[in-house]
């Protein structure tokens, strides 16, 4: 029987395969198979809901993964989505794991506390200054034999728990491990250097080829991890990525704005009282949220607002969509009311005080030199790479969903996914 492991090398993009395909891993594992240029992303481009479309085949109207980051006004640091429980509908885990599989995944989000992952290391952190990697690993669904492999690697980014490629290293070796040591059926891993590297120095240059060279090692590390386990042959490789990202000149605060419009209110040391409005950053998209959804006063004065903004084409928008009219256009819908679609150069934050606009900076991914967020059409584009016993030879095309991946994996194991919008991509199956 077939088994599955699945790359996540988020923002990777079709302009990175030229020089990805000189590499020896990609030479010796991937290539002569199948490959799609011009995968599209979802709205909004950013990582947790991508990676849920990509383990659900659902876009997020339905799943419900509206952002990297909670709602949770004023917070600082905002929590982000880690938990399962945030998803509405199945995933690919549950699905295998019903019908006998087993699985595992490393660092891909919105996984912690999924009890139909065996072999677990979630994507999150120690949550204080109190917790710790293991704590906190254990905590989000690692068994003891994980535990085992975590304190091995633990090494490879100790202190640096947040920083790329360490970060990265740590969770290939442990992937690797966890190859070695289980042969699951069903592996997800999720790299993120290309993403953290565009964010921190642009979208393209010669600052890309040593993170394209790091993926190339990490492939080789787990396809040699399956040949020691004696399962490569029966295993089917994904490359695959979540969106792209373009180049940022600019962060503007919307938050200010409600606020000096009355419909944020701050305390006396600074801090938010209350609030009617809140802006929510997608890095190049901005969701803004009402306190009550159902004040049809507060709401057409908020929309008022914004579209009087959007006139004077200074404040980084070039568009406020309604979430019906986002749900209707680009399967995007919620909790919250509106939308905020970049001019193309302008990233979003969430800060309520002045200034109104704040310096590029990458302590936060969404305010880097380049970013993500804007509507899936636009920037540079996803991949998918794929070679094993179900994949063809030598397919290549251009144009694909990320929506189609889960059902794609389901479709190998003979299964299904229970009410997905993506459907199988039969093109590059055997």
């Amino acid at each position: 029987m077939s088994k599955i492991i699945v790359i996540s090398s988020d923002a990777m993009v079709g302009e990175d395969l030229e020089y990805f395909k000189t590499l020896p891993n990609y030479k010796k594992y991937i290539a002569g198979g199948a490959e799609i240029k011009n995968v599209s992303s979802i709205y909004p481009s950013v990582t947790f809901p991508a990676h849920v479309t990509m383990m659900t085949g659902l876009y997020p109207d339905k799943h419900g993964v509206f952002s990297n980051m909670q709602l949770i006004p004023g917070s600082d640091p905002t929590p982000w989505q880690w938990n399962y429980d945030f998803i509405h509908g199945t995933d690919i885990f549950r699905v295998a794991k019903a019908a006998g599989k087993t699985t595992a995944a490393v660092l891909w989000p919105v996984t912690a506390f999924n009890p139909s992952i065996d072999y677990h290391i979630a994507d999150y952190w120690a949550q204080g200054v109190d917790d710790t990697n293991e704590k906190a690993f254990a905590r989000a669904g690692a068994n003891e034999e994980v535990l085992e492999i975590i304190r091995k690697n633990e090494y490879l980014f100790k202190g640096v728990e947040r920083e790329h490629p360490q970060r990265d290293e740590f969770g290939i070796a442990c992937a690797a491990d966890i190859v070695r040591k289980f042969a699951p059926d069903l592996l997800l891993v999720h790299p993120a250097n290309i993403d953290a590297v565009r964010h921190e120095n642009g979208v393209f240059g010669p600052h890309l080829m040593p993170a394209i060279d790091a993926l190339d090692r990490w492939l080789g590390m787990i396809c040699e991890a399956a040949e020691e386990a004696g399962t490569l042959q029966d295993t089917d490789i994904f490359i695959v990525s979540d969106h792209g990202q373009q180049e940022v000149r600019r962060n503007i605060e919307i938050n200010v704005l409600l606020q000096e419009h009355g419909f944020i209110r701050l305390a006396e040391d600074g801090s938010i009282a209350d609030w009617d409005a809140y802006c929510l950053s997608n890095g190049m998209s901005a969701l803004i949220f009402l306190k009550d959804k159902t004040d049809k006063a507060l709401y057409d004065r908020v929309y008022q607002l914004l579209k009087d903004l959007l006139k004077e084409e200074v404040y980084g928008f070039s568009r406020v969509y309604t979430e019906e009219e986002a749900r209707k256009e680009e399967h995007f819908g919620g909790e919250f009311s509106f939308v905020l679609e970049t001019d193309g150069y302008t990233a979003f934050g969430d800060y309520y005080t002045r200034p109104l606009i704040r310096e590029l900076t990458n302590s936060d991914y969404r305010f880097g030199k380049a970013t993500h967020g804007y509507l899936p059409q636009n920037g540079p584009q996803p991949i998918l790479l794929a070679k094993g016993p179900d994949i063809k030879n030598g397919v290549e095309l251009s144009g694909n969903h990320i929506v189609n991946e889960a059902p794609t994996y389901a479709k190998i194991f003979g299964l299904e996914i229970p009410g997905a919008d993506g459907k199988p991509i039969i093109e590059i199956l055997k």
